[in-house]
């Protein structure tokens, strides 16, 4: 989180993350490739610029398949939330290793003819009304001109700009380039590679993402939903004992938005579960320095008044909260963004040594 536009917002994390992440990808491209020649040898070599397309390739789809997994591993445990914190730098590295996949191809297939490479790519004489003749390389096309829109907007400057909501709506077209990928991969090289490595891979990477995708929505789903009357605002979601410290629980409300219950310091207060950033789940997140921490990219909130610390601007609807006991109490009426709540206070529970 930054309150001005840096080029990349490096820190100690981040540089190691980007270390670790660019030697996984060497180290899956040196693993494929020797592998490929370990495995196809004599009259079923495969030579090595094909090697290298196919490796690029697999890498780049393999890496996609993980950014999607991470969203819902996440919501299913809440040890895979550190690994939200990187995900725009795990999309503009697959876009990089997608570019080299894409040149790659165009220049062996189409680089040596007399015809620009691009216009022999767009104009082959493959069918549309043929499985066998597709012109699988138009759906790689399109998958990829949505993963570079996406890393170029990856930045601050293009969230703010564009606002949340369209630059959210932007980038879950990262599901439009999924499902083009999966049908370029079966439509183009399974169509004549024998191997099983190919469906395995694309079919069982399918698989995990909508089985993961499917198990978080029931889980969101299966949340406790509670409902209010005018005659009852106070609504009871819970008791102190049942949130880790500096740590939040979710609230459905019928027809209302998520509220983020924090417990913190011998203290309750309830917030919207919605960043003001990127809309994403501050329940989820953690109380880091006393702010609200979200998950995502780091911004921050002070949980009695939902704004965020000075220099940042950024506020969030705030609700008010009481203690009875241990149970705690949410009136589910928000107030106005950046509005301040006294928190409710409660005695820790203290064990002798």
């Amino acid at each position: 989180m930054s309150h001005q536009y840096v080029t990349v917002q490096w820190n100690r994390h981040k540089r190691i993350y980007d270390l670790l992440l660019g030697a996984g990808v060497v180290l899956f491209l040196a693993a494929f490739m020797i592998g490929s020649l370990l495995l196809w040898r004599g009259d079923a070599a495969i030579s090595a610029p094909i090697l290298i397309i196919r490796a690029t390739g697999v890498c780049a789809f393999t890496m996609l398949t993980l950014i999607l997994a991470i969203g819902p591993l996440a919501r299913l445990d809440r040890r895979f939330l550190p690994l939200l914190y990187n995900r725009r730098h795990f999309g503009v590295a697959t876009f990089v290793v997608a570019a080299a996949h894409a040149a790659l191809n165009l220049l062996f297939y189409h680089g040596f003819g007399s015809v620009n490479p691009l216009v022999s790519l767009l104009t082959n004489s493959a069918s549309f009304t043929s499985l066998t003749a597709f012109p699988f390389e138009l759906l790689g096309v399109v998958a990829f001109a949505i993963l570079f829109v996406m890393a170029a907007t990856s930045h601050d400057f293009w969230l703010r700009n564009l606002s949340p909501v369209v630059w959210k709506s932007l980038h879950l077209l990262v599901y439009v380039a999924y499902g083009l990928l999966v049908l370029h991969v079966v439509l183009g090289a399974m169509q004549t590679e024998r191997s099983p490595v190919y469906p395995a891979l694309v079919l069982g990477s399918l698989a995990i993402i909508v089985i993961l995708h499917l198990l978080a929505g029931l889980r969101e789903n299966t949340r406790p939903s509670t409902s209010t009357t005018p005659d009852t605002p106070w609504v009871r979601i819970g008791t102190v004992d049942e949130i880790p410290d500096r740590e939040a629980k979710i609230v459905c409300l019928a027809g209302r938005e998520r509220i983020a219950v924090f417990r913190y310091d011998g203290r309750v207060s309830a917030v919207s579960n919605v960043c003001a950033h990127q809309a994403g789940p501050l329940g989820e997140g953690r109380v880091v320095d006393g702010c609200i921490t979200c998950p995502w990219h780091g911004y921050q909130y002070l949980p009695d008044t939902g704004t965020s610390p000075p220099p940042y601007t950024e506020t969030i609807p705030t609700y008010a909260v009481r203690i009875e006991g241990r149970d705690i109490y949410v009136n589910p009426a928000p107030n106005p963004p950046g509005t301040p709540v006294e928190p409710a206070r409660f005695e820790e529970h203290t064990t002798d040594a």
